[in-house]
This record gives C-alpha cells, sequence and structure tokens, in this order.
C-alpha cells in the first residue's frame, strides 16, 4: 500500500487551487481588472478567483503589454463574454468555457480555433488574424453574428441554421456553401475572389454585399425580400431582378460586362448607383 506524505497532499491540493497564468502581461492584466485577488505576478491565480468571472475584456494593449499566451483561461469556467483584442496569441483552447455567448479574437495571430463545445455561442468575431479553419460552428446553436473578417479563407461552409449575421470580407474566398444557413438575413462580403455564389437557399436574405470579388453570374431569383444589394465592381454580364420587388438600394456599378439590368414592368428601386453606360429595363434580351 503507497500512502502519500503530509507535503505531498499539500502540494496535490495547491495545484487543484491555483491556476497557472504563464504569460506575465495576461496576470498583470488580471490583477489590473481585480480578478487575480493576491496582486502579485507569480504566474499563478486562485482557480476560485478565476470562477466568479462572468465578463473578460482584455482591452487593446500598448505594444509593451501584449498578450501571447492565455494559459489558465481554462479555469475561467463560467465565462459568458471574452474579447481578446490586439494581442499576439497563436492558439487557444477554450474547450472548458463552455458558456461563452460572445467572443471576440480581433487582432491576434490565430491560425484555426475550434469552437465544438459552444453551443450557447450568440456572436462571434474573430477579424484581422490569419484563420484559414474552423470547427464546430454546427454545434452553436444559438449564434446569430459570425464576422470572419481580414482572414486567409479560401472557401468556407456555413452549415448552422441560426446565423442571421455573416461578414467575411477581406478574404481569399473563392468558393462558399450556406445551403443550411436558412436564416441567413445578412452578408457582407465585400473583397474576395468569388466568381459565383448560390443563395437559392437563404430565402430570408435582406442584404447582400459583393463588391469587389470576380463575380460572373449570380441567380437572386428566390431572395424575394432583399433590399439592398451591391455588387460593384465585379464581372458580371447580366442581372435579372424582376423577382427582386422589395429592392431598396442597388449598387452595381463599374461592371464592365454588364449594360442591362433586369426588372420588371412598374418595378421601382428608390437608390440606384450604376454607371454611364448601364441601364434598368424590362428588356435585356
Amino acid at each position: 500500500m503507497i500512502s502519500c506524505s503530509k507535503d505531498e497532499n499539500m502540494l496535490m491540493s495547491m495545484s487543484t487551487s491555483f491556476l497557472t497564468i504563464s504569460d506575465t502581461h495576461f496576470e498583470t492584466k488580471l490583477i489590473e481588472l481585480g480578478i487575480d485577488s493576491d496582486g502579485i505576478v507569480n504566474q499563478q491565480m486562485l482557480r476560485t478567483d478565476a470562477e466568479k468571472v462572468s465578463r473578460l475584456d482584455l482591452s487593446i494593449p500598448k505594444n509593451s503589454d501584449k498578450i501571447t499566451n492565455l494559459n489558465g483561461i481554462e479555469g475561467f469556467t463560467n465565462l459568458t463574454f471574452f474579447s481578446v483584442v490586439g494581442h499576439e496569441i497563436k492558439d487557444v483552447d477554450l474547450s472548458f468555457n463552455i458558456k461563452l455567448d460572445t467572443l471576440i479574437l480581433n487582432g491576434n495571430h490565430l491560425t484555426q480555433i475550434d469552437l465544438s463545445n459552444h453551443s450557447n455561442l450568440i456572436l462571434v468575431e474573430i477579424q484581422s488574424n490569419e484563420l484559414s479553419k474552423i470547427k464546430g460552428l454546427s454545434q452553436s446553436k444559438n449564434l446569430k453574428r459570425l464576422d470572419l473578417s481580414f482572414n486567409n479563407f479560401e472557401e468556407i461552409i456555413i452549415d448552422n441554421p441560426s446565423v442571421e449575421d455573416l461578414l467575411i470580407s477581406h478574404n481569399q474566398l473563392k468558393f462558399i456553401d450556406t445551403r443550411n444557413a436558412i436564416n441567413l438575413k445578412n452578408v457582407f462580403m465585400i473583397i474576395n475572389e468569388l466568381t459565383t455564389v448560390n443563395f437559392s437557399s437563404n430565402k430570408l436574405l435582406k442584404t447582400l454585399i459583393l463588391s469587389d470579388n470576380k463575380l460572373q453570374s449570380i441567380n437572386l431569383e428566390e431572395n424575394t425580400h432583399l433590399t439592398h444589394l451591391y455588387g460593384s465592381s465585379n464581372l458580371l454580364t447580366s442581372l435579372d431582378l424582376s423577382n427582386n420587388q422589395q429592392l431598396i438600394d442597388l449598387r452595381v456599378d463599374r461592371n464592365p460586362y454588364l449594360s442591362c439590368i433586369q426588372i420588371s414592368n412598374g418595378q421601382y428601386i428608390p437608390n440606384v448607383s450604376i454607371s454611364d453606360y448601364q441601364s434598368l429595363n424590362t428588356n435585356c434580351n
């Protein structure tokens, strides 16, 4: 029979009572926020201190105070809001932070992230990173707003039916599949490399902003709720808007191969931005 000494028992108790905070800038910020109660930068904090926190906002730091890793975040098991903007984080494990509903990781150096355990997420913003892969979005049954702008995505599948707002501008997108995002209402995807898109399953779509891509065609026949369409600076050869009777704002200038834009008899679009060589017409044949 093997028994533990009194000192060994004490060490085991301490290891479960404390979190390791290896990044001094992370711990300094926790002290400034009054979270790390001992007030000393000693690479540890009480686990009970972390468990009291539901909202953690690590604001944009000074250049010398940037966090490079978030070791210890696993102890913040009651976090619902977590924002880490403008640091130098390359990877983060949030698998223990399953209560998160808002996650903002803008301006770091992330290349991939797994959100498989996060069924409570409502808002995700991961802008200005180096992301090319994201996992687990389909598990976030309450996710309404997803912002993945300024990353390195070349293709992405949004298979989450709860997403309503999708922002994925300034990437390298060549392919996107939103067939299962049936509640999608607003899409913002400027400055990508898309040649074609299909939103026929997104029948609730109201705003579609696709300027500065390489679009050659787009079918909007099923998108009868569309109110705003921005498709400037593409390569469209034809555009039929005769089924989009709720359109109030149209911008399709700087499409050099698009001269005639089809509308229906009596259709009126209050705000229109087109090039001199373009016109709205009921007959484009």
